[in-house]
Order: structure tokens, then C-alpha cells, then sequence
């Protein structure tokens, strides 16, 4: 059990973003099914999961305002997290081939931010949600992914893929075929999701466009890495140093010569009894005549 534990840590140590990011969301759902399970055994109900869900509704957003980077990260069906992370291996790939493992995790983050404002902006404005509003929760990596997808689509819309039972396709027409559905999607079913994906479709072409005139939506992340190392970090020992007042050359001069007498009589004592014999100030002048 070790040796999978041991191999999972340098897995995830050695790998790319990607992986990190894998398995940063099989953790939780992993943690999330365990304690449901727990609480099911014990015939309790287990609401722990709303904690980290998006909210639609404003008021309880402002109760649990984490839940804006924490839904990203949050799943609870196996098909749910399974297909999210399939997809995110896939395109982040291809993201890959134009940009940084840093510039990634920050699409990520920004993805699921504007799928999550995005998606709590519509319920809050449209009137065909205002009595759902009050039970509406967003979960799930999708808006993040999307993101990713669409980045990597603008940057080269004829990039052939090969889809199953369909063949070779340009990536453009796959992102723009996920457009039209997310749209279509709002009325049909799943209102919130697909509102979240437009979100992260957003997201992406901003990021692609942008970093093309030079601007990087994603420089925060090595800051905010830098910050994080920090945090878990040991703090290095502090050296005091005592600055000794100036001195005139006389004072210099006489301190030297008592320095030196005293450093002959701690010669003689040691030849005399031994270094063990001397006290505590005795071997620090000492030792600071030895330097």
C-alpha cells in the first residue's frame, strides 16, 4: 500500500499540470464520496457538499464566497468526473503544443471564474430562473475545460482532430458545434451548466486573443505560486548582529591590546589545565580569535 501511496506522490511531484490537476479532482471526489458513504452508514444525511457548490442565489453566495474556486474542483457522479477529466487530458494536450503549463492552470482557474460569474449573473437577471434560483448549485470542472478547448481553438482553428465515428475534423468546427449546443442547452435541460460552459467559452477566446497582443490573463500564477511555497515554507533563522558604537583610533587601539593580553592568558590556561578548564566567555573569545 506504501509503494501505490509512494508512487502516486512522485506522480504527482513529477508530472505535468495536468496530472496535478487529475488528481487534485479525483481527491475530492474520492473525499466527497467517502464522507457520503460514511454518512449514509450511519443513517444521516450528508450536506457537506453544498458548502463547496456554487450557489445561484446571491445571499447564500455571500455565506460561502470560496465556493466560486471551489466548485471547479467538485464532483459527485463517476460519469460526471470521468468524462471532465478524459476531455481535459485530451485538449489540455493540444493546449500545451502553444502554451505554458502555467498559463493552464491559470486558463483553469479564469475558465471556471467566468463560467461561475456568468452562470449566477443569468439567474439572478432572467426571470425563467427565479424559482429555481433558491436550490440552484453549480459543480464540476466543464466551465474550466471549455476554456481550455476554445483557447486552443483560437489559437489554431484548422488543427485537425479525429472524433469517433466521424473521422478528421478541424478543431474550430468541434468548438464551434459546442457553442451552438451550449446555447440550445440553456432551454432544454441543464440550464445552469451550459450557461457556465458559455462562461468558460468566453474565457477562452479572451485569453487566446489577448495573449496574441501580448497580454497574459495568467501571469498571476507564478505569483500566487511563489506565495503558496511561502505559506509551507520553514522561515530561515534570523541572525541578530550587535553593531559595536564608532570608535576612535585611540579606543580601537587599546581595545586590540586587551583583546590581546586576554587572548595570551586564555593560551596559558589551556596549556596549564587544559581547554576543558576554560569558561564559556573564555572559549567564545577564543573561538572569535580563531575565525
Amino acid at each position: 500500500m506504501m509503494e501505490i501511496w509512494n508512487d502516486i506522490k512522485s506522480s504527482f511531484s513529477k508530472g505535468s499540470v495536468i496530472t496535478r490537476l487529475i488528481y487534485l479532482n479525483l481527491a475530492v471526489f474520492l473525499l466527497f464520496r467517502v464522507l457520503h458513504l460514511l454518512f449514509f452508514l450511519s443513517g444521516n444525511s450528508f450536506t457537506g457538499l453544498t458548502w463547496f457548490e456554487l450557489p445561484a442565489g446571491i445571499p447564500r453566495f455571500l455565506h460561502q464566497p470560496w465556493s466560486l474556486i471551489t466548485y471547479m474542483f467538485l464532483h459527485f457522479d463517476f460519469l460526471h468526473i470521468l468524462f471532465n477529466l478524459l476531455v481535459l487530458y485530451w485538449f489540455g494536450r493540444i493546449f500545451l503544443d502553444y502554451f505554458t503549463g502555467h498559463q493552464l492552470l491559470g486558463l483553469y482557474i479564469l475558465g471556471g471564474i467566468s463560467g461561475g460569474l456568468v452562470y449566477m449573473l443569468a439567474y439572478n437577471f432572467f426571470p425563467a430562473f427565479s424559482r429555481v434560483i433558491d436550490n440552484s448549485f453549480l459543480l464540476g470542472a466543464s466551465a474550466s475545460i471549455i476554456a481550455i478547448l476554445m483557447a486552443a481553438a483560437v489559437k489554431d482553428p484548422n488543427r485537425p482532430i479525429y472524433l469517433f465515428l466521424i473521422g478528421r475534423v478541424p478543431l474550430k468546427f468541434l468548438a464551434l458545434f459546442m457553442v451552438v449546443s451550449y446555447v440550445i442547452g440553456i432551454s432544454v435541460s441543464n440550464a445552469g451548466g451550459n450557461l457556465a460552459h458559455l462562461g468558460g467559452v468566453v474565457a477562452g477566446w479572451l485569453f487566446t486573443v489577448l495573449s496574441q497582443k501580448g497580454r497574459d490573463l495568467t501571469s498571476f500564477i507564478p505569483a500566487l505560486e511563489k506565495g503558496w511555497e511561502k505559506l509551507f515554507t520553514p522561515g530561515a533563522k534570523i541572525r541578530i548582529i550587535h553593531k559595536q558604537p564608532p570608535r576612535d583610533d585611540y579606543e580601537y587601539n587599546r581595545q586590540r591590546i586587551a583583546d590581546h593580553h586576554e587572548l595570551n592568558r586564555i593560551l596559558e590556561k589551556i596549556s596549564k589545565t587544559g581547554y576543558d578548564s576554560l569558561s564559556g566567555s573564555e572559549k567564545e573569545t577564543l573561538f572569535r580569535h580563531g575565525k
